[in-house]
């Protein structure tokens, strides 16, 4: 090459090895300076001492532990010297290393010289400049062209080097990728900068001329040339220890805030004059190692009002006392037409039970608490098994637990006995008691609610109906039974084991019910919710609860007990189950689950409650023409069967005829509301009750007390059921509050002695 290129031939070499320094890690490095191919180009511009690379190259042995030699290359000078380095083949000489942070690549100081680069090959940018380089090499490029592209690289180098640096050493700390730690930074003193010795790979300080630069610096000054590089570390871990306390104060402030939030709910109360809501008088250490995390602890019980939240796993009948006091007071009375809890009701049949149903809380019902149910119809979320199979294990527990604490409390059985109520129904479900196989219902968490449910009904005097409304394999296959579908339990493959589990869950459950703090309060004990019999065999359905019966008295129940109609029609019991004393048969009145019967004018529905339905109930308890002892725990004065989701999640409704039930000998896909036309709507039926017009008030009113009186010519009934998200005829709660329920049940205004309006002034379509 001419003298006369030599600086410009110096000064490419320069930005080239800057440029294979900063952001290839070339393996020339180990191999030491660069070897001069001119006498010019064998003395270095820079004065100071040169790195030792054979130590470099020694160090990056150590680190790689299987260093493999260079091949030897033949006619190495007899190639332009880029050309040789271009093709020099790489070796492994770094040691990856995982570490916190690494930033992505950015421009590098002289972006014109060299592009925007990511990887080795990356850009057309580069290709096109190892195309200038061949070129130069070949004397095909004028030196005017080089010394304007000089000029324009220093100018960029200068107006870059101050915005490049800071922007390296924030971006050191933006993500976390892999680090590489190589020999020569170790012997540069660079190593203690970072955690693990090692520095960014894509740092800028990472190049070859800053580091020139720092020594040839400290030479001047008279000080060791890494006193330049380690003089900058107190400051930045001086930076670093201020953010990392930062960090930590943040997130002690964030645990502290939550677990005030956490310590806050489990101590908050539904009511005002609790003091056991709180677990402020116990540790966590109370607590056995082997049931911290489980139903018995009370840490991870969501509410803890009126709960005794002293450890124990003392059971009765195989079920657990938790929660529960020692001591309880039958002193109580609901009001003072009916005797305290201590005292003998006496005959039922001459002072019938006014009660209501705690419906939805303890066995989930979609129309009762659509909100729990409200997804996608595609994820066929239809009942309670679905919804848990759905939201899983762990959510199902949170989400079921927040409901069981939140629907129902203290508030709500002191309401019902303001309301002149003395009986109160609560279903539950058998999960409540005992899973099997593959169910994805909440265990044994509603066990504590219904106990504590009890002791609040015991508080305002109220007596009890327990009614297991859930059995195993499920007796009517609708959805309150848990799950929607085939009746499993004594019909298919498994109808004769889930009829013995249900007389498992029935001896645990008398057993603990016989205990005689539940003799006052407990006055009805339910064996099936309404087992469908036109799907089962009459025969088997007697057996089975003939054997329940026999159970249940066996283990202490002294209440009466309680056995479903299964819609066989009431003279069809006459003459079965006889010689049962206390057996009770409990009959479900509606005319909007009744093809022939929901088609009835508002005027014949308050008529039929007045006289069709005290005329079965006569019958009923003439044991001569039918069973004898009679009750009716579910009613409503619904006229429609309009509520979202009441006749199962999108089966739709019969007053419109959309009730697609797929049994032909139920469906409804004709208008079933009296005027059987396309008229038929559900809009009024739905409507908030603040919207009835007087006459509508009136009906509802009078259809009420009709099946009141009717009703109370047995042994009584409980309204189905005390409160609704959305529908408010399905509410005695709401009915209160809407005036189409009177103010006291024993209170009534119409006594189905007079004449029934015909209500002219009512649409029959809605």
């Amino acid at each position: 090459m001419a003298n006369d290129d030599l600086e410009p031939d110096r000064r490419r070499q320069r930005d080239s090895e800057t440029h294979h320094k900063r952001h290839k890690k070339r393996r020339h490095r180990e191999h030491g300076a660069r070897q001069a191919t001119s006498g010019s180009e064998g003395t270095s511009r820079r004065t100071g001492q040169r790195l030792s690379m054979n130590a470099l190259a020694q160090l990056d042995e150590y680190n790689n532990g299987d260093h493999v030699p260079e091949p030897p290359r033949e006619r190495e000078h007899s190639r332009p010297k880029r050309e040789r380095e271009r093709e020099r083949p790489r070796r492994d000489e770094y040691e990856v290393v995982d570490v916190e942070y690494d930033p992505p690549r950015r421009e590098s100081r002289r972006r014109d010289d060299y592009g925007q680069s990511g990887g080795e090959y990356d850009t057309p940018r580069r290709e096109r400049r190892r195309k200038e380089y061949r070129e130069e090499e070949s004397g095909y490029e004028s030196r005017e062209r080089e010394e304007r592209r000089r000029r324009r690289r220093h100018r960029n180098a200068d107006a870059e080097e101050c915005e490049d640096r800071p922007k390296e050493k924030e971006r050191r700390h933006r993500k976390k990728d892999r680090r590489v730690v190589s020999g020569a930074m170790v012997e540069e003193g660079r190593a203690p900068e970072l955690r693990g010795g090692a520095g960014s790979k894509h740092s800028s300080y990472d190049s070859y001329d800053s580091i020139v630069r720092e020594k040839e610096a400290a030479a001047v000054n008279g000080s060791p040339w890494y006193k330049s590089w380690t003089d900058k570390l107190p400051t930045r871990n001086g930076k670093k220890k201020i953010w990392l306390i930062a960090g930590v104060a943040l997130v002690v402030l964030i645990i502290i805030i939550v677990v005030a939030v956490v310590v806050s709910k489990k101590n908050s109360s539904n009511d005002t004059d609790s003091d056991d809501s709180n677990l402020d008088d116990i540790s966590e250490s109370d607590i056995p190692t082997a049931a911290r995390g489980t139903y018995l602890d009370p840490f991870t019980w969501y509410d803890t009002t009126d709960f005794n939240v002293t450890y124990t796993n003392d059971t009765v009948g195989d079920l657990p006392i938790m929660g529960l006091y020692t001591d309880w007071d039958d002193s109580a009375a609901a009001n003072d037409k009916v005797p305290a809890l201590g005292d003998s009701w006496g005959e039922y049949s001459d002072t019938p039970a006014r009660g209501v149903n705690l419906g939805g809380w303890l066995s989930l019902e979609p129309f009762i608490t659509p909100s729990l149910f409200n997804y996608d119809s595609k994820l066929n979320i239809i009942d309670e098994y679905t919804l848990c199979q759905h939201l899983g294990a762990k959510t199902a527990a949170s989400t079921l637990e927040k409901h069981y604490a939140t629907f129902v409390t203290e508030q709500t059985f002191q309401e019902i006995q303001a309301a002149g109520l003395d009986h109160v129904r609560i279903p539950y479900s058998y999960w409540a008691v005992q899973t099997y196989d593959d169910d994805p219902y909440v265990f044994r968490t509603s066990w504590r609610y219904l106990l504590r449910g009890i002791e609040w009904a015991r508080k305002y005097g109220l007596r009890v109906n327990l009614d297991l409304h859930a059995l195993p394999g499920s007796q009517n296959g609708w959805n309150h039974s848990g799950r929607q579908g085939v009746v499993g339990w004594l019909n298919g493959t498994d109808g004769d084991l889930n009829a013995q589990r249900s007389l498992d869950v029935h001896d645990r459950l008398s057993k603990f019910f016989a205990q005689d703090r539940y003799k006052n309060i407990v006055t009805f004990y339910g064996l099936a919710n309404e087992p469908r019999m036109v799907s089962l065999s009459a025969s088997a359905v007697i057996s089975w609860t003939t054997e329940a019966f026999n159970l249940v008295r066996k283990n202490g129940i002294t209440a009466n007990v309680v056995f479903g109609d299964g819609f066989m029609g009431l003279a069809n019991w006459q003459g079965k189950l006889t010689g049962m004393d206390g057996l009770v048969l409990d009959v479900h009145q509606y005319v909007i689950f009744n093809n022939d019967q929901i088609v009835y004018t508002h005027q014949k529905k308050v008529q039929y409650a007045c006289d069709g339905w005290t005329e079965q109930t006569e019958q009923s308890l003439d044991t001569s023409t039918g069973f004898g002892p009679t009750m009716f725990a579910e009613w409503s004065q619904a006229d429609t069967d309009c509520a979202d989701y009441l006749t199962n999640v999108g089966w739709g409704n019969r007053w419109t005829g959309t009730y697609d039930s797929g049994n032909s000998s139920t469906e409804a896909l004709t208008p079933k509301c009296p005027n059987e036309n396309s008229t038929c709507t559900c809009d009024g039926a739905n409507a908030d009750p603040s919207t009835y017009s007087d006459t509508y008030k009136q009906f509802l009113l009078m259809f009420a007390e009709a099946q009141m009186v009717s009703f109370e010519k047995g042994w009584g009934w409980w309204y189905w059921t005390w409160d609704t998200e959305s529908a408010p005829q399905w509410s005695y709660k709401q009915g209160l509050a809407a005036g189409v329920l009177p103010d006291k049940a024993y209170d009534k205004d119409f006594n189905c002695d007079s004449d029934v309006p015909d209500f002219s002034d009512l649409s029959e379509t809605f």
